[in-house]
Order: C-alpha cells, then structure tokens, then sequence
C-alpha cells in the first residue's frame, strides 16, 4: 500500500523511459547541472536570504527583492536525481536531470481526514516498481527558489544556485499599490487602456495544505515574485490598470461539465482533497479557481469591446490541463477556454491560442479540438509519448470540423532553447496564424520552459520570452492576452513575466539582427510539422496557396534528406534562399 500523493517514481532520463508514468504529472523534476546556469543576469527576481540580500552569485545588485511571507509549500512524490543517459537531451554530457514519470489522470480522491486519502483500497495503483524515494529526509534543504532538495552541507542550491536560508521579500510593495491602481471595467467610463493586469490576491490561498516530505511546486509564492518584479520594475501601477475581479460559474459550463464544475465547488467544504496525486485543492481553492477564469474572461471581453489594448493575466491555479470533465496537472478550471469563449461572445469570430507552455496543453486541445473557429498552436515536449502528459504529438491537428486546427510542435529533447522556439514561429506559428487571421491572441504563458526551471529542463531566456511575445502583437492588430500557465523557478518566471508585459506596454524586445541556427533537433522537429501541416486541410481551409507549402513542395522531400545527408546542407537549402520576408513591424 502507499500514499496517494505517490505515484510510479523511476529515474528518469528526461521522462524518455518508454511506458514510464509520470509522477508529480510527469514535469521534469530538475537539471542538475544545465549546461547554461540559471542565473543569468536576466533574472530580475532576487530572494532574500535572512541576514542579509541573496542571489545567484553575489552580484546582482539590480535584482528585485520580493517582501511578504512564504507561501504553502507542499508536493509529493518526488525523486531525488540521477544521471541523464539520454541521447536525445541537450543537456549532454555537461549535467544530468531528473523527473518523474505519471501520465495517469485520476479522478478526484476526496477525503479531507488523513484516513481519507492513506488507508482506502488501493488495489488498482499498487505499483510493484514504486520505490518509496519520497520519504522524509531530515538532512537536506529545499531551494525556495525551484524546489529542488540540496544536501544539508551545501550551501548554494545545486539546481539554480539560490542560497540557503533565502526568503520572499518585497511582495508588500506591490499590495501598498493595489489601492492606488486605476480600476478598467466595462462599465466604468474612462480612455483607452494600454495595458491592464488581472489580479486578486485571494488566489494566494489556494495551497497544498497537507504536511509532505517536499514542497510543491505550484505555490503563491510564483504570484508573489512575478509581482514584485512588475512593482520593481516601474510597471505597477503606473503604467497598468487593474480588471476588477469576478467570480465566475455561468461561463464555466460553456467549458467543462456540470459534474466536474461541481465537483471543484464540493472542495470548498473540506479541508483538502486531490484530483490526481499532483492536482490538490483546499477550501480556497474553488474561490481563487473562479477568481482566475473570471479574471481571463473579463480581460478578454475588455480587449474585444476596445476599452483595453491588451493584457496580462497574473492568476493561478494554471488551467490548460483542465479537460472538458477533468482536472489535472495542477488545473482545475480551463482558464484560456473561458476567455476564448469569452472572446467569441465579446464579437471575435475567430481566436488564436499560442500554447508555449513546456507541456502540452490537452485540456485545452480536448476542447477545442472540433471548432474551426478556435486555432490551438502548441510548442512543447513530447519525446514519442513520454514527457507529461503524452498527448500533442505532430499528427494530433484535430477532428471533424476542427481539422486542421489543431497545430502541435512537440519537442523530441529538453534543453531547447531560443532559436528553436522563434525557428518555429517564423517557419510554423507565424504563417498559420497569419492565414487564419484572428480577432484575438491569447497566449497560454507557461514559463516552464524557462532556463533553470526544475520540471521543464530547457532554456529558454526572458528575452526569448520578449520576442515570441512580440511576434504575435500583429497576428490580431494588437489584440493580445497573456494569462500566466506553468513554471516554477521564481526567479525564471519573475523575470520572463516582466519582460513579456513590457511588450504588451509597447517595448521592442532586444535581439541580434542575424537569426541563429536552430539546434539539430529542433529543426527536425520543425521538418516533422511541416510535412504534416502540408497534407492537413489547415493549409487548405486556411490559404490553398500557402507559402510553406509551395516552399516545402519545391524543395523536395526534406524529412527523407534529413535522413541521408548533412543536416546543415538541408538547412540551407529549404530556408537560407527561401527566408520570409521581414514585416515593417518589426523594423520599426
């Protein structure tokens, strides 16, 4: 018998071993040792240690530090590292990851008694390869950072470099400014409103209340950092409104079933309970679940109505893992659902969703998966099935009516970094969404792809972040919402955030004229779609006279060259004479 906060733990590689389950919903757990340190001078978030100022490597003098007290933290199931044996991962020899494997999706284990959810039959999860790593062991500490555990003796946090002892500091500073904010609604009468941020701080309380051996990694202390990080910045509230906040329950039928909102709302009456090992909820979870969708709708009903240009949703819990009847994956509500349909009601005939989140969102996939009037573009890790939560591969683009509409980019490795994200969109996100031609964007922003962050083992930069961000302001005249999803590095999410909204405020982001070779892997990955899209009717609905596919079509079969020849030559041939031409946007 064990736990139900445990699921199959094995020492993964990457979350590569074939038929392995996921646990902790399979997020990569941590790197240790990426082959980029996670304290970059880009990281504008700065955790306090207790006597005194703390960072990556003593000299971070413009970092952000954050006041307020330490969120919950509580996460189970988790694995201490091993090597990486996998070819695949980036990572290579320079260091090695770790992650859990579980792509089960339980129904709700209720229970809000210790009696509840330790002593049940649990005959179907008995695992005879589960290996109880999670027990409690007293002489290690847990970054506050990124979760990771370190050895009592060290004194710098393995993962990311955090020193020991660090505290949230200076989330104060930004509540003193919640009151002076403008409030933008659509009943109040004012000007247009640049950009607006969706916030409520009752989303703090939804926590892991059970007592675990380690903390989890969806915490408020992600919502503190990210926020203290917009107040340091100059952002809050000077250059932002605020969206009032609304619990919503109407809107959230149009999404899931009745049963599954029901069964969120029954949580508020305990203490604690589970969805799946990873997916918990206490009695403020149902109000801060809620809260989040309704904040999500509203902002999308505000930049539809013209009274916002766009905005940025700072809320959790995550949603895009949440299915039709299912919360999973740390969701429990689809909160970039309910804006889109929130969207769609506001006059948007058509809605774009840019999915960069380091896991595929099939919540959001499952629903939308039959409606042509809803495009769903999703760049994530996939490794053939193995990497949380299994779905999202290339040929997965829709059914029915939704043919074509759904656009999967599945990384084959962790360790993607810049120049493979903004190869895709140049070469995939950018021409599909320009053909589809929507009235709205809304990206789900996962920062879990984000250099130094324990589940998703990428790289990923915030200027990275900065440019994906900005490459999509024209898809939909400036019509842009960006909701917060997954991602775990405070210091990764803080300044990845901030950098995002200073797109939305009008900021060009900082990159090298000459665009960077994508990595082996991401080009292969990027050939794959292609050669998929290509036979999709999406190109066919879209513009029967795609580019993409006059350009694939002329220069032969590219994934079969891939095979046989030099994987540069193919890249010169396909693209270096084919290079789209370069919008006045972006020079300007």
């Amino acid at each position: 018998m064990r736990p139900p906060n445990s699921k199959k733990c094995e020492v993964p590689s990457h979350g590569r071993q074939n038929g392995g389950d996921q646990a902790f919903h399979g997020k990569c757990q941590s790197c240790d040792g990426v082959e980029k340190p996670s304290h970059s001078r880009e990281n504008g978030v700065s955790l306090k240690e207790h006597r005194g100022i703390g960072s990556f490597n003593g000299d971070h003098t413009d970092a952000l530090s954050v006041d307020g007290a330490k969120g919950s933290l509580a996460r189970s199931g988790h694995v201490d590292s091993a090597g990486c044996g996998h070819d695949g991962c980036l990572h290579g020899n320079n260091g090695s990851c770790m992650a859990c494997d579980d792509q089960e999706s339980d129904r709700e284990q209720g229970g809000h008694t210790l009696d509840d959810l330790f002593f049940f039959n649990d005959e179907e999860e008995d695992d005879i390869d589960w290996e109880p790593s999670a027990h409690r062991v007293e002489n290690r500490w847990f970054c506050l950072n990124c979760t990771v555990p370190n050895l009592d003796e060290v004194t710098h946090c393995q993962n990311c470099h955090e020193l020991k002892g660090s505290e949230v500091a200076g989330y104060d500073d930004f509540k003193t400014h919640i009151a002076q904010t403008a409030l933008v609604s659509a009943d109040t009468a004012s000007q247009l409103v640049s950009t607006a941020i969706g916030f409520d701080e009752r989303m703090l309380l939804h926590s892991e209340i059970e007592i675990k051996p380690n903390p989890h990694p969806e915490r408020p202390d992600r919502l503190r950092a990210i926020a203290a990080s917009l107040a340091a910045a100059g952002i809050f509230p000077s250059k932002c409104a605020l969206v009032p906040p609304r619990e919503i329950t109407e809107e959230l039928i149009r999404v899931h079933t009745s049963d599954h909102v029901e069964s969120i709302e029954q949580t508020k009456n305990m203490l604690y309970s589970y969805f799946t090992s990873d997916t918990y909820a206490n009695g403020h979870s149902t109000c801060a679940a809620k809260l989040a969708a309704g904040l999500c709708a509203n902002l999308a009903s505000l930049i539809l109505s013209g009274r916002v240009r766009n905005g940025f949703a700072l809320v959790r819990p995550p949603g895009h893992h949440a299915g039709v009847k299912q919360a999973m994956g740390f969701c429990l509500h689809n909160n970039a659902a309910v804006a889109a349909l929130a969207a769609q009601k506001a006059g948007a005939k058509k809605v774009l969703i840019v999915d960069w989140d380091v896991h595929h969102g099939n919540g959001t996939q499952e629903i939308f998966e039959g409606d042509k009037s809803v495009l769903y573009i999703s760049l994530h890790r996939h490794e053939d099935g193995s990497f949380y939560p299994g779905t999202g591969a290339a040929h997965e683009v829709g059914v029915l009516a939704g043919e074509g509409f759904s656009v999967n980019i599945p990384w084959n490795c962790g360790g993607v970094g810049d120049n493979d994200y903004i190869f895709a969109f140049e070469h995939v996100v950018l021409p599909i969404a320009a053909e589809f031609a929507p009235d709205i964007t809304i990206i789900s922003a996962g920062f879990d792809a984000a250099r130094g962050d324990p589940l998703g083992c990428c790289d990923v930069t915030p200027a990275g972040y900065s440019r994906m961000a900005s490459m999509l302001t024209a898809c939909s005249e400036g019509k842009l919402l960006i909701m917060l999803e997954g991602g775990y590095n405070l210091r990764s999410i803080s300044s990845s955030a901030t950098e995002v909204v200073k797109v939305l405020l009008g900021d060009i982001p900082s990159h090298s004229t000459d665009a960077a070779a994508p990595s082996n892997e991401g080009m292969q990955t990027v050939l794959q779609v292609l050669e998929i899209q290509q036979k999709s009717p999406c190109f066919c609905l879209v513009n029967g006279e795609n580019k993409l596919k006059r350009r694939m079509l002329a220069a032969g079969p590219g994934p079969v060259w891939w095979k046989w020849g030099s994987k540069r030559l193919l890249y010169e041939v396909l693209f270096e004479g084919f290079r789209p031409r370069k919008s006045k946007a972006k020079g300007k």
